[in-house]
C-alpha cells in the first residue's frame, strides 16, 4: 500500500493539522523527546535539504553503509517501530522553542508540497544518493506519522 502523497495538497493539509494538535504540553507515548525536541528532531529532515550547509556531508564510505544497511528501512512503506535508533545530526538533547520549531515545521511541509514531486525527482539526499520522488515522499511522510503517532495525532 502505497503512503500517502506529501506533494499533494490535501495531504499536506492534513499533516498541518496533525502539527497543529500539538503543544508545548503534548506528553510522548513512547521515547524521551519532549514536544519542542520532537519538532526539531523532525526538521533535520527538512535541514538536510533546504539548508545544506547547515550539515556536514557524509563521508563516502559511510553513505556506502548507509545506503546498504539503512536506506531501505527508511524509504519502504513500512512504519517505523517505536524507539528506533536515529543519527547523531537528529538526536536533539537540548529543549527548544515549541512555537519556532512548529512555525519552522509547518513551513518545510508547506514548501516541500508547493515544490512538488518534480523537484524531488532524481535528488540527492544527504545520506542516501539520489531518490526517487516515491522515496522522498516515504522518507518525509513516514518520518512525520511517526513522530506525530508517538504524540498521540
Amino acid at each position: 500500500m502505497a503512503l500517502p502523497n506529501i506533494f499533494d495538497p490535501a495531504v499536506s493539509s492534513q499533516l498541518k493539522e496533525r502539527l497543529n494538535k500539538i503543544t508545548p504540553e503534548t506528553r510522548p507515548l513512547w521515547g524521551k523527546m519532549n514536544a519542542g525536541q520532537m519538532l526539531a528532531h523532525c526538521n533535520v529532515s527538512y535541514e538536510y535539504v533546504y539548508e545544506p550547509g547547515k550539515y556536514k556531508p557524509a563521508p563516502a564510505f559511510l553513505k556506502f553503509i548507509m545506503k546498504l544497511l539503512v536506506k531501505t528501512k527508511v524509504i519502504n512503506e513500512e512504519p517505523y517501530k517505536q524507539s528506533s535508533p536515529t543519527g547523531p545530526d537528529f538526536k536533539i538533547i537540548s529543549d527548544k522553542n515549541f512555537e519556532e520549531e512548529k512555525e519552522r515545521l509547518n513551513a518545510f511541509i508547506e514548501k516541500t508540497q508547493s515544490l512538488g514531486a518534480s523537484y524531488f525527482e532524481g535528488k540527492e539526499s544527504h545520506s542516501f544518493g539520489k531518490l526517487h520522488s516515491t522515496e522522498w515522499n516515504n522518507m518525509f511522510y513516514k518520518h512525520l506519522d511517526h513522530h506525530f503517532r508517538q504524540f498521540g495525532v
